[in-house]
């Protein structure tokens, strides 16, 4: 029977910031200062990007906000407070109220990476929680567990526009070599410049 239901990139967002607040919620309190796969950050300071990224993105898409020099920078303040789990949820609901303001997806905004229309920023959003949320479940030995179709149109979407960012404006390590029959998941983080594979 075939699936007609009509999957739309908010939708997908939406789904990638309940599974990775789902990661944020299940992480012990001893493993906050664990290492992840990015070296220069902790488990901590990881979803502390995250939430600092949906705040910032946030604030632009309603012309609140700013690029800033360092803006995403999880060292230079702390956006998790005491309850980092209530930290990541109120910022991924605001980021959605941001997205469903009318014809905000048309527009164009300048974000860490240059000048997009709506409808990217979405899908840098919705790229960076999913490959953060990999560094973040490799960190605290879970699986983040999502929809292969869902990881598959925003591989299609990285694959198309990795070339138009200016290398140094790259959030992300150039692209490894993995299998072809690696996971969705996988073969986007390791697009992103992550060494995917088995954990052993």
């Amino acid at each position: 029977m075939t699936d007609n239901i009509t999957h739309t990139p908010t939708d997908d967002l939406t789904t990638v910031l309940d599974v990775v607040g789902d990661l944020v919620a299940a992480v012990r309190n001893d493993q906050w200062d664990s290492t992840t796969p990015c070296p220069e950050w902790s488990v901590r300071e990881l979803v502390n990007h995250m939430v600092i990224g949906n705040r910032l993105f946030a604030g632009i898409l309603r012309g609140e906000a700013a690029v800033a020099p360092g803006a995403l920078d999880p060292k230079a303040r702390d956006a998790l407070g005491t309850d980092p789990v209530a930290a990541y949820r109120d910022a991924a609901k605001d980021l959605l109220a941001a997205f469903g303001q009318p014809g905000v997806l048309d527009r164009m905004f300048q974000v860490p990476v240059g000048l997009v229309p709506g409808i990217a920023a979405l899908h840098l959003r919705a790229v960076e929680d999913l490959v953060h949320g990999w560094d973040l479940a490799r960190a605290t030995g879970q699986e983040l567990e999502i929809d292969d179709e869902i990881v598959e149109r925003e591989l299609e979407f990285t694959r198309a526009k990795l070339a138009d960012v200016p290398p140094d404006r790259s959030p992300f390590a150039p692209a490894r070599r993995i299998s072809d029959d690696a996971t969705p998941l996988d073969r986007l983080a390791a697009l992103l410049g992550r060494v995917a594979g088995p954990v052993h």
